[in-house]
């Protein structure tokens, strides 16, 4: 079962409730999904550390009901 936008966006803004969500739909069967997330709670940690801040909030739907999530994220 995929999930949709609106649904990863909540799990994220849970989250990291300041944060700036932008989502698209790559292939357009809502599995394969871009998200540029911008925080100020990633300030001062790594890249790595905040990809995974962002794979945390989705609390492990990742590889289950989201096949796949590209990730940029960007302090602000």
């Amino acid at each position: 079962m995929a999930m949709d936008l609106k649904e990863i966006e909540k799990y994220i803004k849970e989250a990291l409730p300041d944060a700036i969500i932008e989502i698209q739909d790559l292939a357009g069967d809502g599995n394969h999904y871009s998200a540029t997330i911008s925080s100020t709670k990633f300030a001062g940690k790594s890249k790595i550390e905040q990809h995974k801040m962002v794979y945390s909030s989705l609390k492990g739907r990742m590889g289950n009901e989201l096949h796949a999530l590209a990730i940029k994220t960007k302090e602000i």
